[in-house]
């Protein structure tokens, strides 16, 4: 059981202090790159040694791709070491502009909203790149509304509201800008739907009665976008209303039409709202079939004479395929309806980013409110947006609103409650994870939703060091030209392996090769510490990028040394082929003895006070009454009890001469009480001790003991003063109590006595007063004897 206990111990102890636990990988170690451009990919933490003498015995060109400090601490100079690093430059800088109302009209293209305006970026794999945005909300921004209303019959009464909308809508709105334009379009169906069927004439006029309507239309672009309300007005005032059979309204075919035909309806890079406005529901992709339109909906403009003429060929568009270019279009729709179908186009609402619903009266009459509030949400709010990013790109958002108000992620996208004057700021955070395929430079773009200003940036992707443009095709040095020498190590030709390319790879495996790889017949190949590689070991990588194989067949390493308090050559040396290379002034075979004696010099300036010799910076006295670090303590030596009296007095006690600097003074040993003197340490002791008896100012003694226990000094002190009692203290203190019980008992005799005359008295005096009492003898008058006297008539008296 003994030789089990120690077999365990001593597994641990190698487990524990020999073989230290792996630590985790580096990942520049892991890619095993082959060359400084796949080694830069890897991540930005990791660096190629250029340096050609840099590798060591059996370390792979692999070895050359590995951490920054990791490389310095392996002796690869600064100046070496390739690690090229990401920059960005600003193209396009223009500040946002600072402009009130009334200061004096500018032209669209000459206000900025959104800063920079573009930049390039050089990305290296794994190192971020970031740059601040800057959005501001301009003063008097130009504003474009396209009002696109359902003109079917039910929408009768709002149209008449709705012909009075332009110079009421103008005036209004110049309370926001003074540059304002508005259009009008209509849409009803589309006429290839199940209800053709019916007669010409019904299609001629749908309305019932003498109602005079027109027939029905996909989409018509009645007035383009104008700044003269009176026109806005005469037009629309002209239309009439339609009618269809079913309740949902072709409304996406017309928002397609409004959205990609910007030459039709006349929009500007401003501001663009989309006001749509019905009473129905909508058909969307798919519906089409119900009239054999089978053809998805391109997503062009099909404007003639300003009618949508594509109708019967083309089905409605999908939601997504609106959202994508009512974005593409910095269109902003506003949708206003009913309060019956306000659940639909709410959800509608969160399906297409900068829209918002409003709802109609039933007559329209609210419409303008309508618009002016929607527009006053849709504008306070800013939403950013990115383009398709390339392949092992990310991008990361973070906001800085108003009032401090901070977000991260997809919240960091957005700032909210902007009022116009306004500045806010986003922190854009662009990765990349790898080099594209092609590492051909990428553009991408970044917007605030609505909005016509973007941030155009140049992605270049550094896929390769600035040392591959030196590099040597069919090198020499290369084993005959097998490789390109470039930046300190050869690139080999395809089918060719080792350090200098000098084999090929049909020839790796072949038992010839590996025979140069044994150090004798009786070892592993490689010393099962690395691969035979073109007749050449190449060893192993370990977890740990600080340990390292190395030695022409493996055998050496720089990770199985003696260790020291759980350091490697005790922290003072490093290690060589299992063998501690020690620093100066140190040897051992952990390299833990110092050769400096300085530390064993004592207070004379002697080494261990001529008392000793310096081993490994640490005294051994070899007088045996001497102890301490540089044998200068003698705890036997006369006057010890003496030295110590003071502070032994006040950190037991609390008295003596140093009670007042006891922590200040007195903290050099370690106190231990005890009960009595038998508990105190007696000699005989592995360390000198010295038993001491001392007087206080009161007479009193206390015992102690003082010893020095290798470095640390010890005392031992019984707990209670030992103080003998005066030769008149007692019976002074007996004659006292004496007298205090004599006292006492005359008192008390005194308060009997008292108590016995007052008692006599008493009982004299009631004897008095009853012999001077005078009883009053008569009869009751009412008092019957309770006795009664019968007397016998015959008794004689004799």
């Amino acid at each position: 059981n003994d030789y089990k206990s120690l077999s365990v111990t001593v597994l641990r102890y190698i487990k524990c202090n020999r073989f230290p636990q792996k630590l985790k990988g580096n990942e520049c170690i892991k890619a095993n790159a082959k060359s400084c451009g796949e080694c830069i990919q890897v991540g930005a933490k990791c660096g190629w040694c250029m340096d050609p003498g840099f590798l060591k015995q059996g370390e792979a060109t692999s070895t050359r791709c590995d951490e920054l400090e990791s490389l310095r601490k392996r002796g690869c100079s600064s100046t070496k070491v390739e690690n090229p690093r990401g920059s960005q430059r600003a193209l396009k800088n223009k500040a946002v502009t600072n402009r009130n109302k009334g200061e004096g009209k500018l032209r669209p293209e000459d206000i900025t909203q959104v800063q920079p305006q573009k930049l390039t970026l050089s990305l290296r794999s794994g190192e971020p790149q970031s740059f601040n945005l800057k959005f501001k909300r301009a003063e008097d921004y130009p504003i474009d509304l396209y009002y696109l209303m359902d003109l079917s019959y039910s929408m009768k009464d709002d149209l008449e509201n709705v012909k009075n909308l332009g110079t009421h809508l103008m005036l209004e709105m110049s309370k926001i800008t003074t540059d304002f334009k508005i259009g009008f379009g209509s849409f009803v169906e589309k006429t290839v739907m199940p209800y053709i069927s019916t007669t010409p004439a019904k299609l001629l006029n749908p309305c019932t009665g003498d109602q005079n309507c027109t027939s029905p239309f996909s989409y018509k672009n009645v007035l383009k976008l104008t700044s003269n309300g009176q026109e806005f007005n005469t037009l629309v005032g002209q239309q009439h209303i339609s009618g269809n059979l079913d309740s949902p309204e072709g409304g996406f075919d017309a928002i397609m039409q409004v959205a990609v035909c910007g030459e039709h309806i006349g929009w500007r890079n401003v501001t663009r709202l989309l006001v749509f406005s019905t009473d129905a529901g909508f058909h969307f992709a798919g519906d089409g079939k119900l009239g054999g339109i089978v053809l998805p909906n391109d997503g062009k403009c099909h404007l003639e004479n300003n009618m949508y003429t594509m109708s019967h060929y083309y089905d409605y568009p999908s939601i997504a395929h609106l959202v994508q270019k009512l974005s593409d279009n910095n269109i902003q729709t506003i949708f206003a309806i009913t309060e019956e179908f306000q659940p639909v186009y709410k959800e509608l609402k969160n399906l297409i980013p900068k829209s918002a619903v409003g709802i109609l009266s039933a007559n329209s009459s609210n419409v303008i409110n309508l618009i002016i509030d929607a527009y006053n949400s849709l504008s306070s709010e800013v939403i950013l947006e990115n383009s398709k990013l390339p392949e092992g790109v990310t991008i990361m958002y973070q906001s800085r609103c108003k009032n401090g108000v901070t977000g991260e992620g997809e919240m960091g996208r957005k700032c909210s409650n902007i009022s116009i004057g306004d500045e806010v700021s986003f922190t854009i955070r662009i990765t990349a994870k790898q080099c594209p395929k092609m590492g051909k430079p990428e553009t991408i773009k970044i917007k605030p939703l609505g909005f016509n200003e973007e941030v155009e940036i140049t992605l270049n992707f550094i896929c390769e060091c600035d040392c591959h443009k030196d590099g040597i095709e069919n090198s020499d040095i290369c084993h005959n030209g097998n490789g390109t020498y470039e930046c300190g190590a050869c690139r080999c030709n395809e089918g060719r392996i080792g350090r200098q390319c000098e084999c090929s790879t049909n020839e790796v495996t072949s038992e010839d090769l590996d025979k140069s790889c044994r150090k004798d017949n009786g070892t592993d190949i490689c010393s099962n510490n690395g691969d035979c590689v073109c007749g050449t070991c190449e060893c192993k990588k370990r977890e740990n990028p600080e340990e390292r194989y190395s030695g022409m067949f493996c055998e050496c390493d720089n990770f199985n040394c003696d260790r020291s308090n759980n350091k490697l050559c005790g922290g003072h040396g490093h290690c060589e082929c299992r063998v501690c290379i020690c620093d100066a002034n140190w040897t051992g075979s952990a390299c833990d003895c110092s050769l400096d004696t300085t530390t064993c010099l004592a207070s004379n300036k002697q080494i261990c006070n001529g008392r000793g010799t310096c081993e490994c910076g640490t005294c051994k006295c070899t007088d045996p009454k001497f102890q301490g670090p540089s044998c200068e303590i003698c705890p036997t030596c006369p006057g010890v009890c003496t030295e110590h009296k003071e502070c032994v007095q006040c950190r037991a006690f609390g008295t003596g001469e140093k009670k007042d600097t006891c922590e200040r003074d007195c903290s050099y040993f370690n106190l231990i009480k005890v009960k009595d003197r038998d508990k105190l340490p007696q000699p005989g002791q592995a360390f000198p001790l010295m038993h001491c008896k001392e007087r206080d100012a009161n007479d009193c003694w206390f015992y102690y003991t003082y010893a020095v226990n290798k470095t640390e000094k010890e005392v031992h002190v019984v707990e209670t003063l030992d103080c003998p009692a005066g030769p008149d203290i007692i019976p002074i203190v007996a004659g006292v109590v004496a007298g205090i019980v004599l006292i006492g008992l005359a008192l008390l005799l005194i308060w009997k006595l008292l108590m016995i005359i007052h008692d006599r008295r008493e009982f004299a005096k009631f004897e008095k007063e009853k012999m001077n009492a005078k009883w009053d003898t008569g009869e009751n008058p009412i008092y019957k004897s309770a006795v009664t006297t019968v007397v016998n008539p015959k008794y004689e008296g004799k």
